[in-house]
């Protein structure tokens, strides 16, 4: 027997995190090299002056940019808000800027760019955190630049004649946006994380998706692989057990849609409503059936400015939303800016650790007016909408805040104020804080990453960044209890959940027996966590709830509550 082959047979099974359930068998397809890097300081080619390649590498990031931006035109959701975000970035002028200084030195546009992105990576990873997540994107784009100055293929997702399952170190946000699910199976990446732009990417295509699994680097073109995205495992040259998972998986029964009425089997209403980032999104959202929103992220309208946008500019953006609501409810968060959403006009890009600094409502403390002055614009838009809108601030961490905010929305004219909980401390002194406003909704993509001290974005720590963690449960119960008891009427203060393990189907009965009274996700997720709540009883949920809170650890806790949901694998989820 070869080594290879004795290789192979020793390392067939790898193990990762799943992060978008399905079971399928197909081809290896690994995504293409990087482009390689030019020489360092490489001269301008003869015949060419200083104006000519300065033009050039102008127009070369002038057309990357047109590119990332017609794709953003033709997606929606997730995949739109990462393609214009990323077109951005190539289009960014400090970056352009630096390049040009380089080729007015005699250097060519191909290194000066190449050099000059490599500068702003570099500062960006020694942030850590969510900045150093950018870095990926800076040298996605840079890759893409210089392609276009070579006059060959940008990097992207391979093609080919059949279906194939994708493997990659990493993707970068451009191409997980650009992902076909008729051409590709499932992703398999070595890095990323559950929350990483491929993991919710994946999970809002319904894309089988593994990410973390370390080991798969050992894949290579034309290997045949089972995926099995639910227990996050990769098998090479899968057998018949394989094959008869897969089987299942490809026959199983087809989710009914959602009939727009969220609730258990002994009728226990449920809402469950949308997350959103933009008018166009909320259409989708409500012809999907959504029972409302829960969460209208508004950094779509301030993203990528120089400068705050105005009154009225964000008066006509809210009202898009609201009206695609009318007469139903709309949880509006405040502006999220800071860590890996920077502005600015409004962020410090110099903080040594920004998921730990001036975030969210901080920033209002930083630079006072910005969140007053949305607030007024939330409140006009209101006005003249029928939408139920309810408002809540991010990153509060204290019931002095939570109160401060409360005050600013009453001055604004908004009626329901509300806390998001996404810091350990909120959620310890929920009663507390929920006693300040009229309701809480739980972030639990930061929650957890906050509870682990585990940056969401790190492929190294995703066992530690999974919100079945039981420490997160208890949090998330905490919260919830906090909320039932903070009414001085004895009326509770509503409980929800926004983050991405709201579109869990089996978490989402977790969620429900811990107290959580609405859930918001992706609107792709809606079909699969109504057909699964419609399958327990309160009673139900509660016993299963206590299951996961009972476990050692994330892993444990999920396979408890699986083996007590056998319509998870009938529906294939």
């Amino acid at each position: 027997m070869s080594e290879s082959a004795q290789y192979d047979d020793a390392v067939r099974t790898f193990s990762g995190v799943g992060v978008s359930a399905g079971r399928v068998i197909g081809a290896v397809k690994r995504m293409p090299d990087p482009v390689a890097p030019p020489a360092d300081g490489a001269p301008i080619a003869d015949g060419m002056s200083i104006e000519e390649e300065s033009e050039r590498l102008k127009q070369a990031t002038q057309a990357v940019a047109a590119t990332l931006k017609e794709r953003a035109s033709k997606a929606t959701g997730d995949a739109a808000a990462v393609l214009k975000a990323t077109a951005l970035m190539a289009s960014d002028r400090s970056l352009l800027k630096s390049a040009t200084k380089l080729v007015a030195s005699g250097t060519s546009a191909e290194s000066a760019l190449w050099e000059a992105a490599d500068a702003v990576a570099t500062q960006l990873a020694a942030l850590g955190g969510y900045m150093a997540e950018r870095a990926t994107d800076v040298l996605d784009v840079r890759s893409r630049i210089v392609a276009e100055l070579r006059g060959v293929p940008a990097p992207g997702i391979p093609d080919a004649d059949e279906p194939f399952v994708l493997w990659a170190v990493d993707l970068a946000p451009a191409d997980t946006a650009t992902l076909d699910p008729a051409k590709v199976l499932a992703l398999v990446t070595s890095d990323g994380g559950p929350q990483s732009h491929t993991a919710i990417i994946a999970r809002s295509l319904g894309l089988p998706a593994i990410v973390a699994a370390t080991e798969t680097t050992a894949l290579v073109d034309g290997d045949v692989v089972f995926v099995d995205g639910i227990n996050g495992e990769v098998v090479r040259n899968p057998g018949e057990a394989e094959a008869l998972l897969a089987e299942a998986y490809a026959s199983r029964v087809e989710l009914p849609a959602f009939d727009g009425d969220g609730r258990l089997a002994d009728g226990h209403l449920v809402p469950l409503l949308s997350n959103v980032g933009s008018g166009e999104d909320a259409v989708a959202a409500a012809e999907a059936g959504a029972q409302g929103v829960g969460l209208l992220r508004t950094e779509f309208c301030f993203l990528g400015r120089d400068k705050e946008p105005g009154h009225d500019e964000q008066v006509a953006a809210y009202k898009a939303v609201f009206d695609a609501f009318g007469g139903r409810k709309v949880v509006v968060r405040t502006l999220d800016a800071g860590a890996d959403k920077p502005l600015p006009f409004l962020t410090d890009d110099s903080e040594p650790n920004p998921a730990l600094g001036v975030r969210g409502y901080r920033c209002d403390t930083a630079t006072p007016g910005v969140l007053g002055r949305q607030l007024a614009a939330i409140a006009e838009a209101a006005e003249s909408s029928e939408a139920d809108v309810w408002t809540m601030a991010p990153m509060i961490s204290t019931p002095a805040e939570a109160a401060r905010f409360a005050a600013m929305c009453a001055e604004a004219g908004l009626k329901t104020p509300g806390v998001m909980v996404e810091v350990p401390s909120a959620a310890v002194l929920a009663r507390q804080l929920t006693a300040e406003v009229d309701f809480a909704s739980i972030g639990t993509n930061d929650l957890t990453q906050y509870t682990m001290a585990a940056d969401r974005q790190l492929g190294a720590l995703a066992e530690l960044n999974d919100p079945w963690q039981p420490a997160v449960l208890h949090l998330i119960k905490a919260t919830a209890d906090g909320g039932a008891a903070a009414g001085g009427d004895g009326s509770p203060k509503p409980v929800g959940v926004c983050g991405e393990a709201a579109a869990d189907p089996a978490l989402a009965v977790v969620l429900v027996g811990l107290g959580v009274a609405t859930l918001s996700m992706n609107r792709r997720a809606l079909p699969a966590v109504a057909a699964i709540l419609k399958t327990v009883s309160m009673d139900d949920a509660r016993r299963i709830a206590t299951l996961a809170l009972e476990a050692g650890s994330a892993a444990e806790a999920k396979a408890h509550v699986r083996a007590e949901l056998p319509d998870l694998d009938r529906f294939g989820l």
